[in-house]
């Protein structure tokens, strides 16, 4: 039987997953990390981006749009303002999300906050790579 890790994944509103992984893939904004059990503590930035739980007989999916990451021995914890298991997005939603978002950075004229619009753009663009990520995995 090989080794696992608790995971717990969390949103401001719900708990989103709790369960047993062999390994998790989380993006930080440094760059992806993959959690092993008995990984070093860690407490890290999340990117918007797609969280990545091997339970060993299957893989899920989930989105979430940043927050922080914590790491010890035997437990995961990802705390995220929004957290969505991938089969949960809506495309639609987040292609209109993206389209707002682009508009309000190009047009100069409007009394905007660049900062959000550039953050609600990132978390556009994180949604609908996560989609198309888990619908390529569907195909093979």
């Amino acid at each position: 039987m090989a080794m696992t890790i608790h995971v717990d994944i969390v949103s401001a509103e719900k708990e989103i997953y709790s369960g047993r992984a062999e390994i998790v893939f989380a993006p930080l904004v440094t760059g992806e990390v993959g959690i092993l059990p008995r990984h070093a503590p860690l407490l890290a930035r999340m990117k918007p981006g797609e969280v990545r739980v091997r339970t060993g007989t299957e893989e899920l999916f989930f989105y979430v749009s940043g927050g922080l990451l914590e790491v010890q021995p035997y437990v995961v914890t990802v705390l995220a303002d929004t957290a969505l298991r991938a089969r949960d997005l809506d495309e639609a939603a987040a292609l209109k999300a993206k389209e707002l978002a682009e508009d309000a950075l190009r047009n100069r004229k409007a009394e905007i906050d660049y900062a959000k619009a550039q953050a609600e753009l990132s978390a556009a663009i994180a949604q609908l790579r996560t989609i198309q990520k888990l619908r390529e995995r569907a195909g093979k």
